[in-house]
């Protein structure tokens, strides 16, 4: 069997995975990456390890629940690790990994971009309601 060198996998992988093919798996990963409470999770924790409760603070809105599913989905993907401590109470830190720092300067952009531009989508929100009615 012949062996193949990391460039020639990268570029098999191109052909793989094309996210406008209906059954390329990489839909399944761009729909949890835009889900908000990871668009939220990934810059917040980007400063280094936090504590569910630290997260759930900077995080405004976030359940606990959904706080924890993301933390699980994000851990489960290579993103996020998480670490338990022994102590008394028990320790459980969050960080990213290196794919998740890979993806932070991604999701900063969009976060960023949707605050800079929130006051232009409403106005086009407006004016797309006022020429339907």
């Amino acid at each position: 069997m012949a062996t193949t060198t990391a460039a020639q996998r990268r570029e098999q992988a191109k052909r793989d995975y094309d996210a406008f093919l209906a059954g390329c798996p990489t839909r399944e990963l761009l729909s949890r990456l835009t889900d908000k409470w990871v668009a939220l999770v990934i810059p917040a924790l980007a400063g280094g390890p936090q504590r569910h409760s630290e997260l759930a603070h900077r995080i405004a809105g976030v359940s606990q629940k959904m706080l924890t599913q993301t933390l699980r989905t994000l851990e489960r993907d290579g993103l996020v690790t998480r670490t338990v401590t022994a102590s008394v109470p028990v320790r459980v830190d969050y960080e990213l990994t290196p794919l998740g720092h890979e993806l932070f300067p991604v999701m900063l952009a969009i976060k960023a971009w949707a605050e800079s531009h929130m006051d232009r989508v409403f106005e086009a929100r407006a004016r797309f309601d006022a020429a339907v009615s």
